[in-house]
């Protein structure tokens, strides 16, 4: 297994696997084509509310995780699509966020590696 983080505004690379784009909007700024995009998952993406209560503080953090993870457990469907894909190979999180540390593609990364290893 192995999921790797991407920023849609980094290029493309050869060791991106298959490139999942984990936001709700499509990024400002970046064409559909020179995205490279192979699914574009936005069931995943936590709730507008969620994002906006959230605002990338650093503080609220732990409490934006658990409140993702409870909108992760309550769409199964997707969640188990994006397991599918991390089976088969390397898959590239891709998603728009300035912030690198506490966004929730990161967030969504732990929430899989976990799952999948209480699989294992």
């Amino acid at each position: 297994m192995s999921i790797r983080l991407k920023r849609v505004y980094a290029a493309p690379g050869p060791h991106d696997g298959f490139r999942i784009l984990v936001d709700r909007l499509w990024p400002r700024g970046v064409s559909r084509r020179a995205a490279h995009m192979d699914l574009w998952l936005k069931e995943v993406a936590p709730s507008t509310s969620l994002r906006q209560w959230f605002g990338h503080d650093p503080a609220k953090w732990a409490d934006f995780r658990d409140r993702y993870y409870s909108e992760l457990d309550s769409n199964p469907g997707a969640v188990e699509q994006l397991n599918e894909q991390v089976r088969r190979g390397v898959v590239t999180l891709v998603y728009a966020a300035r912030d690198t540390e506490y966004n929730h593609a990161v967030a969504l990364k732990q929430y899989l590696e976990n799952s999948n290893n209480e699989e294992s």
